[in-house]
């Protein structure tokens, strides 16, 4: 009678352990969801002892929708939280410097590539095959919003209704800020409960499910269902229940980053894109906000010492190291075996963390909350389905996020380091990832070559990559119908990307206008 107790045994008490941007982007998700449940409650505590790591600054586009469902108006976001818009990620020094040019780049935008109709890309090829001095990118024969970019404009006007935008975008912003203004929004409009102490331990019961809370200041605390964002402590998840991490470390080098913030004044042209500037070891993160650049160095330490890469950042940041508040911080290259053991399930870093490229950090937590809050447990009998179907889920999205930021080092063509000769090392390469570049070498990537709507990265992703990298793939024939429509649709892109850039503002007079008037609701 009391094991058919436990099994009917209904999930009413939520709880999440810690804040910062995973916790309170779970409480808003969780909480959300949790409205629609009757007796269900949901607590969020916070150690008011522990800092948050805070350097998550940069979001995609997927990120909108989600502030969009929590009832947080796009004005009091970009006006509480420092925000600026990313509208691409813009690579610089990824390729070898005598081949391609001191100063070579190329952007990752968000918009759609060939957005006209004619899929470009086999004429852009063709163009590369043909033309051996041709230097026009492929970001910029494909879309419109490489024009908006490199003039530095806004994605949207202050008359566009919030959310919506000329062309795809997402944020910078400082995270600190933005936990406070998630925080806010799930206390007072979702009825997240936010209690702070220090947990300390936790209580299993003879199934092996988490029964309560040990803390500091409010003692015992029993909850049916625990939620980890303790970050890389994960206190529950590794250190109580000892899910076992899978290290990805041999295949992603990079390990370690040294972060810095630099102040800007109001004369500061803020580019609407991450910087990502590549060095011997790894790259370097350089995120404008309104009144400061979030940088981070990030390196492998296993091809630079930490001194060498501190006197490469300062040479970076033009001799400015020494005055600025900087700190190093270790990263664990990897993932939990499993993310949802038991009744506890892991977000954010406590789920696990591979490299700051392509924001994947704010990205996965935000996809793995909003995924699990559309399946709530009400039962304990849930338990084992619905953790089966977010276990297979997450280690799909997790080793395809692997694939894609390996993707930025294995097809860079720099012989400058043993870093960048070291990941172009078959060994270093997933197997799925090198059957893809094998069939892309022949043909151009399709939609059909991605198997799963659990694609974090789609094939537009791969393509401006892909192609930003001057990747090989074999030149197709094609007829002379195609390269007349093909040329048509690049003239008129050029065309259009010219009259959005005029027409778009300046992106730091939108900032202040924005933060001056708002922006009209829709």
């Amino acid at each position: 009678m009391i094991e058919v107790d436990k099994v009917n045994k209904e999930v009413q008490r939520i709880v999440i352990i810690g804040g910062g941007t995973a916790g309170w982007l779970a409480a808003n998700h969780i909480g959300k969801a949790a409205q629609l449940l009757p007796n269900v409650t949901v607590t969020l505590i916070e150690s008011p002892d522990i800092p948050t790591i805070g350097v998550g600054e940069g979001t995609v586009p997927a990120i909108k929708q989600s502030l969009q469902s929590f009832g947080i108006r796009e004005t009091d976001f970009i006006r509480d939280c420092d925000v600026s818009f990313k509208q691409s990620i813009k690579f610089c020094n990824w390729l070898d410097k005598t081949k391609h040019g001191e100063n070579n780049s190329y952007h990752h935008l968000f918009d759609v590539p060939s957005p006209l109709g004619a899929d470009l890309t086999p004429q852009w090829l063709h163009q590369q095959a043909t033309h051996s001095n041709s230097s026009t990118s492929y970001s910029q024969n494909v879309s419109p919003q490489h024009y908006i970019c490199e003039a530095l404009k806004a994605p949207k006007l202050i008359t566009t209704p919030e959310y919506g935008g000329k062309v795809s975008y997402a944020y910078h912003l400082n995270a600190a800020k933005f936990a406070k203004l998630l925080a806010s929004n799930a206390t007072s409009k979702l009825g997240v409960q936010h209690l702070q102490a220090n947990v300390l331990d936790a209580d299993i019961d003879d199934e092996g499910n988490l029964t309560q809370l040990k803390t500091d200041k409010l003692g015992e605390l029993a909850f049916d269902f625990f939620i980890d964002c303790s970050g890389f402590e994960s206190i529950l998840l590794t250190k109580k229940l000892q899910v076992p991490f899978v290290d990805k470390s041999k295949q992603l080098f990079v390990n370690k980053a040294i972060v810095a913030q630099v102040p800007i004044t109001e004369e500061y042209a803020i580019p609407p894109y991450t910087i990502a500037t590549a060095h011997q070891a790894g790259w370097v993160w350089d995120i404008a906000l309104p009144e400061r650049r979030g940088t981070g160095f990030v390196y492998s330490d296993n091809h630079m010492t930490s001194s060498e890469a501190e006197q490469k950042f300062d040479r970076y940041l033009g001799g400015k190291l020494a005055s600025l508040a900087s700190r190093e911080i270790p990263m664990k290259v990897g993932y939990r075996e499993k993310f949802w053991f038991k009744n506890c399930v892991a977000l954010g870093l406590a789920q696990g963390f591979l490299e700051p490229i392509e924001a994947t950090s704010i990205l996965l937590t935000d996809f793995a909350a909003g995924y699990l809050a559309k399946r709530l447990p009400q039962t304990m009998a849930q338990m084992p389905a619905l953790s089966e179907r977010f276990n297979n889920t997450m280690t799909y999205a997790w080793e395809r996020v692997v694939e894609f930021a390996k993707l930025h080092y294995c097809i860079s063509d720099r012989t400058d380091s043993d870093f960048w000769i070291d990941n172009r090392h078959p060994e270093s390469i997933p197997e799925p990832l090198k059957h893809k570049m094998a069939l892309w070498q022949n043909y151009s990537p399709l939609t059909d070559d991605l198997f799963s709507r659990f694609e974090v990265f789609n094939i537009d992703n791969y393509l401006y990559v892909l192609y930003g990298m001057k990747y090989q793939t074999k030149a197709a024939n094609l007829s002379e119908s195609y390269h007349h429509i093909a040329q048509q649709q690049i003239a008129q892109i050029e065309k259009i990307g010219k009259g959005l850039a005029a027409e778009l503002p300046e992106h730091r007079a939108l900032l202040n206008k924005i933060k001056q008037f708002g922006l009209k609701t829709i």
